[in-house]
């Protein structure tokens, strides 16, 4: 018992993934970005297209950090912890879905779960998908393989 409360405290129990709360300032900073959906003191919802946009960046090599930052977000407001959650979230809902798992469906979502056959275009869409995070995984693998090999062979 006093081993659940030691527990209980030191995650915080009843806090969110993010401590972070956002000002009014920095609400309404993000806001004048074109790429969020909406802002609460809490949270950030990012337009589909930022999704979209995000893979393929990331697809060409590019560090999470850098995409936010080259696409106009102020990493320092986000908070760094919740750049690597978003990131994270999207590839796997993009390996497991392909494009349409990138698609924010809170405001159309019943709860019930999806299950209407996919389509045949819908299907190679997705595996289309998975292919090309597949080789951007590969290649991003052979680079470091071939930097450990310069660091190993250099004095």
């Amino acid at each position: 018992r006093v081993l659940f409360c030691i527990i209980k405290k030191k995650i915080g129990a009843g806090e969110s993934m993010s401590k972070k709360i956002f000002t009014e300032k920095e609400m309404n900073q993000l806001k004048r970005n074109s790429h969020i959906k909406s802002v609460s003191a809490k949270s950030i919802t990012y337009t589909d297209e930022f999704k979209r946009i995000f893979i393929v960046e990331y697809e060409k090599g590019k560090f999470p950090r850098q995409i936010f930052e080259e696409y106009g977000f102020d990493v320092d407001v986000i908070g760094p912890q919740r750049v690597k959650s978003s990131a994270d979230r999207w590839l796997n809902a993009y390996r497991e879905n392909g494009l349409l798992g990138l698609h924010d469906s809170r405001t159309e979502n019943t709860g019930r779960p999806l299950e209407k056959e996919l389509t045949l275009e819908e299907k190679y869409a997705r595996l289309e998908a998975q292919n090309n995070l597949l080789k951007a995984e590969n290649e991003l693998l052979k680079k470091i393989r071939i930097a450990e090999r310069g660091l190993k062979e250099s004095p």
